[in-house]
């Protein structure tokens, strides 16, 4: 089943991202709510300010009246209140005669503040109204007005009305700074998160380290010592490869056992029946042979198949060539050897089975040559190397390649052996996961090239 891109991340990875996702949003949720409260808060002080104001001009209408001579606004001590379109108004109005009478700051230079109630804002539990409007330069006013009856001297509304520019100023440096401050925090968590996955994860990669070093067969067991949490893996992982060297050893001994228990009765049948001259003789000889080309099948394959199940065997390649080199040399001396070394190659399996494929190869390489065999190493880009052996003899039609890697086949009775030669490189192969294939050589003869897992 494949897996999803997510579901495939490390948990490194995993980690990682979830503590940065989640530190994140803690922080934009932080400051969401730190800018508004900082808002909320200016805002709240601005309108203080305007309503200290409000009192002032309700103050002095109360006190003058409608006297112009004591006109209200006088004692405020704001000089923005006396510079023409500052952005800082107040206005008194007189609502209940014929014609309102308006008295207001020099800011406003001929010009009128609008009515919140003309804008349909209700006033609150204490009469007073809060809003934002738009001043005579075109610029968003807060304002706040109040209406004040003062007995005889009519009934008053009061406004006062100030740009709110420096407010949201003051809120953007305000954003701006713990925009910038959140940002380095998240990046030192980041930082930090990232050294802690890495910092707490070392034992997990220093595990997969050992492992590795046993698979290469660099190593027996796991050493070293881990956290509570990864000891006992640690130590289930080394149970589990002494039971798994256990195991291959008794299933040796078994199938020892079992071959020698079985080869000897065979014997003895086959050298009774090869006294008798009879048919049934004959058939008794024939039954034997079929039986012990059987028996030796078959262990041979539980043999093969315990080899390739140890775990950490690794042998290396060069030596193992060089050495049976030299031996076929000696064997068919008439032949000329060409060994193109297998440096850095290394097979995931054991020394005797290597031998056992590559020395079967280059010995029928060596029987049906001409004068010239060459064998030579190289890596695959998947995990395996391919052992070439090549010869200048008569070569093998593709039709009967098929046929030479059954057991027992033998092509030419001219030439010694069993037939079994190349059924057990092919089938000693597959145990490893690898391939024996058959073709044309350059040099005109057989080209058998042997895929092996590399380590």
């Amino acid at each position: 089943m494949a897996l999803s891109r997510r579901d495939a991340l490390s948990i490194p990875t995993r980690l990682f991202l979830s503590a940065a996702f989640w530190s994140t949003l803690l922080l934009l949720i932080a400051g969401i709510g730190l800018v508004t409260v900082f808002r909320r808060t200016t805002e709240q002080a601005f309108d203080d300010r305007l309503s200290v104001y409000l009192r002032a001009l309700v103050a002095d209408v109360a006190l003058s009246g409608d006297e112009t001579s004591n006109a209200p606004g006088q004692q405020l001590g704001e000089p923005l209140f006396e510079l023409t379109r500052s952005g800082w108004y107040w206005q008194v109005t007189r609502v209940d005669g014929a014609t309102p009478q308006i008295r207001a700051s020099k800011s406003l230079f001929a010009t009128r503040l609008p009515k919140l109630a003309d804008l349909g804002v209700r006033p609150d539990q204490t009469g007073l109204r809060k809003g934002f409007v738009d001043g005579p330069d075109g610029r968003n006013l807060r304002m706040i007005e109040r209406v004040i009856d003062v007995g005889d001297d009519g009934t008053f509304l009061v406004q006062v009305a100030a740009t709110n520019e420096d407010v949201e100023a003051q809120i953007r440096r305000f954003t701006l700074t713990l925009a910038l401050a959140f940002a380095i925090l998240a990046l030192a968590l980041v930082g930090t998160t990232a050294l802690q996955v890495r910092f707490g994860l070392r034992p997990l990669r220093e595990l997969q380290g050992e492992v590795s070093t046993i698979r290469r067969g660099e190593g027996e067991k796991i050493a070293g010592a881990y956290p509570q949490d990864l000891s006992p893996l640690a130590s289930e992982l080394n149970l589990l490869i002494a039971s798994n060297r256990e195991v291959i050893e008794r299933a040796r001994t078994q199938v020892g056992n079992l071959a020698h228990a079985l080869k000897t009765p065979l014997s003895v049948i086959a050298n009774e029946a090869g006294a008798d001259a009879s048919p049934f003789g004959a058939k008794i000889r024939e039954q034997t042979d079929v039986m012990r080309d059987q028996v030796t099948f078959y262990l041979d394959r539980a043999r093969l198949a315990a080899r390739s199940s140890v775990i950490g065997t690794i042998t290396e390649v060069e030596p193992v060539l060089d050495a049976l080199m030299r031996t076929f040399e000696k064997v068919h001396a008439r032949v000329d050897f060409d060994f193109d070394g297998a440096a850095h190659l290394r097979f995931r399996g054991e020394r005797q089975d290597l031998e056992e494929m590559a020395g079967n190869l280059i010995d029928n390489a060596g029987k049906w040559a001409k004068g010239r065999v060459e064998v030579r190493a190289r890596a695959t880009e998947d995990g395996y190397f391919d052992v070439i052996v090549e010869d200048d003899g008569p070569g093998l039609p593709p039709e009967r390649r098929q046929e030479a890697v059954k057991r027992g086949q033998r092509l030419d009775e001219t030439k010694p052996g069993s037939g079994l030669g190349l059924s057990i490189v092919s089938d000693l192969a597959l145990v490893y996961g690898g391939l024996l294939t058959l073709e044309d050589a350059p040099l005109g003869g057989l080209r058998a090239v042997l895929r092996l897992p590399s380590a």
